[in-house]
């Protein structure tokens, strides 16, 4: 059927190649730093984007021997649509075929580092088996996320039938590089309260807003304010990595920022927005003007009701420093989980190895029923309790017990009494949007904000994104859903942006998440909610499955566990436009879903 479905014909190796050894995930600390120095180079030629091309002049500090050149494999050894990991001595890269062309690029995706050999290649485009961001193979520019920046790109050439590539060597090195940007020419006074583009937030909306404007030539000035008292960090490793530091984790630095001139107030919390005036009132007293706004606030954690509220050592993991707080506080201690979102079960996983004991109390009879159906959740609670987790499920909770206001207990509203020296709350979040209230702004009777295909918000010159949104999904007919994926956040920000400059764009993305337990991830892609059925392949004892979720007749999500690239590829054909039948599935035989084009 060509694309994703096509299956490759074997291919006999031709040369010893060096391919990474170390297939498995690791969630590493640091998934995006400082900005490539080839930032403003030209990959492949292409202008506006970087490159290696020789019909570029070379800047003064591109010498020679900065690149490094290497036959990488016989022209007959790929065919098209087929990828290869290459080693070129100085660095590995990527050598890709498609249409009967050669292209080369970075080989691990700048947000995790996945190698993107076992990804999904498929129309000008390779896909990320680990969290579904997308490259092209022309250009390496980021075209779907998430993650921020994009690949470095490299010559190739064929020489009596020998494949070549020259690569500069620093390129090699860093595997990532950052978009060139504008700079702001307005020339204002930092106090000055006035923006053209102020942004409330500073999460992967915010940021990917801010970015996406000086990529496209925004010259203006740009505000982004954040609760945070952090430059941006990657929210989603909190719980996976508690020990991780805000700098560990941090997605660019305060002199990335300065250096594009994107200015950053920290701990600034919005109080009131009045759209007539276009102005945004800060709790400290500050007001700042505005000519274009974009909410980005996220989402708070829910309310409950228990008493002792006062009682110290429970947590809502919002920061770096409560992640590390509960990680000290529960070494050899007893640690409670109240709730079964991805949080809390990220943190119950993590907490294993630290903890004297682990339990979780959920409402529902398994963890993660609404979101993967119970089957799969009741793999997932087997392989926790084999971690000596301990689950309380069908339960709420009643009261924290402290002692000098040191929490020592939590009692169940079934009676039940647990030790606990440290409680982590993950019962699910609401918008954090209750500023909102007096300005207008459409919301709905759970306090998302309403916008339109260009992320408008009823307001004149007002903008929303991220976890606090509804808005118009294609795949379901534009009915408004709300989808709070760190991913889906990364393209509302862009979308936005492009609104703002008058570039108006629709959202052409497949949702993609993705959560970490023991070692072992899950991955997602897809809208899922309402699912009627599930089809499960594989082994759910042996945690090596997929499972597609169905409405009707057809496939409307994915997950699976040690089954890659798999969600990507069924990302790629949904967001292709494809549709896959429930009957696709339900044989046994997913062959057709499996087989990619690498070596």
């Amino acid at each position: 059927m060509g694309g994703c479905f096509s299956k490759p014909k074997p291919v006999e190796v031709k040369v010893e190649l060096s391919l990474l050894e170390k297939e498995k995930e690791m969630d590493g600390l640091s998934p995006n730093g400082k900005a490539s120095p080839f930032g403003d180079c030209r990959p492949n030629g292409a202008l506006g984007h970087g490159s290696d091309d020789d019909s570029t002049p070379l800047p003064l500090y591109h010498k020679p021997r900065d690149y490094v050149e290497a036959s990488v494999c016989h022209v007959k050894d790929l065919e098209n649509g087929q990828m290869r990991e290459v080693d070129l001595g100085s660095g590995r890269a990527l050598l890709i075929k498609e249409h009967g062309e050669f292209s080369a690029m970075g080989h691990k995706c700048p947000h995790y580092g996945a190698p993107l050999v076992k990804g999904v290649l498929s129309k000008g485009h390779v896909r990320c088996p680990w969290h579904g961001a997308c490259f092209n193979i022309a250009t390496g520019d980021i075209e779907d996320f998430p993650g921020l920046d994009s690949l470095p790109t490299f010559q190739v050439r064929v020489e009596k039938d020998k494949v070549i590539i020259r690569a500069n060597k620093q390129a090699l090195q860093s595997q990532k590089r950052s978009k060139p940007m504008a700079r702001c020419s307005a020339v204002i006074n930092s106090s000055t309260g006035f923006s053209h583009v102020l942004i409330i937030g500073s999460g992967p909306a915010g940021l990917v807003c801010a970015e996406t404007l000086r990529q496209e030539g925004f010259t203006d000035r740009i505000v982004m304010c954040t609760m945070d008292r952090h430059p941006p960090y990657d929210r989603p490793k909190l719980s996976k990595s508690l020990e991780s530091t805000a700098e560990q984790l941090r997605l660019r630095s305060m002199d990335f920022l300065q250096d594009h001139d994107i200015e950053l107030l920290t701990e600034k919390e919005a109080v009131a927005i009045d759209v007539k005036t276009r102005s945004v009132t800060f709790e400290d007293g500050l007001r700042m003007e505005y000519r274009k706004l974009f909410i980005a606030t996220g989402s708070k954690p829910r309310p409950m009701n228990y008493k002792g509220k006062d009682v110290r050592n429970v947590f809502h993991l919002r920061t770096p420093e409560d992640a590390n707080s509960v990680a000290r506080l529960a070494n050899n201690k007893n640690a409670v989980i109240v709730g079964t979102s991805f949080v809390g079960m990220e943190v119950a996983a993590a907490l294993t190895d630290k903890a004297h004991s682990v339990s979780v109390i959920g409402i529902e009879t398994v963890p993660f029923k609404k979101a993967l159906g119970e089957k799969v959740g009741k793999a997932i609670m087997k392989l926790f309790e084999a971690n000596r987790v301990k689950f309380y499920m069908l339960n709420e909770v009643s009261e924290m017990i402290g002692h000098h206001g040191q929490l020592k207990e939590v009692v169940l509203k079934s009676g039940k009494v647990l030790r606990a020296d440290v409680c982590v709350i993950g019962a699910g979040s609401v918008p954090a949007t209750g500023f909102l209230k007096q300005s207008g702004i459409h919301m709905d009777s759970k306090g998302f904000i309403t916008v339109n295909k260009m992320m408008q918000t009823n307001a004149d010159g007002v903008f929303a994104g991220g976890d606090m949104v509804i808005f118009p999904f294609p795949p379901r007919n534009n009915k408004k859903v709300n989808i709070p994926h760190w991913q889906m956040a990364h393209v509302h920000g862009r979308v936005a942006a492009l609104s703002m400059m008058g570039r108006a764009t629709e959202i052409k993305t497949v949702p993609y998440f993705w959560s970490a337990m023991f070692g072992k991830t899950i991955r997602y892609a897809g809208y899922g909610d309402g699912f009627d059925d599930v089809i499960i392949q594989g082994d759910l004892d042996e945690l090596r499955f997929v499972a597609f979720y169905t409405r009707s007749e057809e496939v409307v999500a994915v997950a699976s566990m040690n089954y890659d690239p798999i969600v990507s590829r069924v990302a790629e054909v949904l967001g292709s436009g494809k549709t896959i039948k429930k009957r696709d599935v339900e044989t046994g035989d997913i062959s057709w879903l499996i087989d990619k084009g690498s070596q």
